[in-house]
């Protein structure tokens, strides 16, 4: 077995203390897009034991007044990346236009999306189990220029 060198020791020093500094820093001051050297939430934090769970989704409404579920498969748009950015079409909704768009290239028989919107279901926690009882609420709606 060969012995590290002055230099070589050196060096590894050096980038373990720059990676602890980073680690230390992230933690103290970063958020999630800092990960991994920025701390992870969302498995750092639950929620109380009767709060209730929120599932989101997106749907839209065609030109006949039926409900489409606007899904992945439906758009390519995935469910984690519309809320990702939920707070961006809470500010602005005529952003979910870009679903209805996607929903339309994917689906050009389909008739016309006239509204999308994103609606959050919470479901009844009670002791931390689900109670079977829900709730829907309309965090977001866009709709057409008819």
């Amino acid at each position: 077995m060969e012995t590290l060198t002055t230099r070589g020791r050196a060096v590894r020093l050096g980038v373990t203390a720059l990676g602890l500094a980073l680690l230390l820093v992230g933690t103290v001051r970063g958020t999630d897009d800092d990960f991994p050297f920025g701390p992870f939430r969302m498995y750092s934090t639950s929620d109380p034991p009767d709060a209730p769970a929120p599932d989101t989704r997106v749907e839209g409404v065609d030109r006949t007044g039926a409900v489409v579920e606007l899904g992945q498969g439906a758009t390519g748009i995935r469910r984690a990346e519309i809320e990702g950015q939920q707070g961006r079409y809470a500010a602005d909704p005529a952003l979910l236009r870009q679903v209805a768009d996607a929903y339309a290239e994917r689906h050009p028989a389909a008739p016309a999306l006239v509204e999308v919107r994103i609606v959050i279901r919470w479901y009844g926690i009670r002791d931390g189990r689900p109670t079977g009882r829900w709730t829907d609420e309309t965090a977001v709606r866009w709709q057409a220029d008819r």
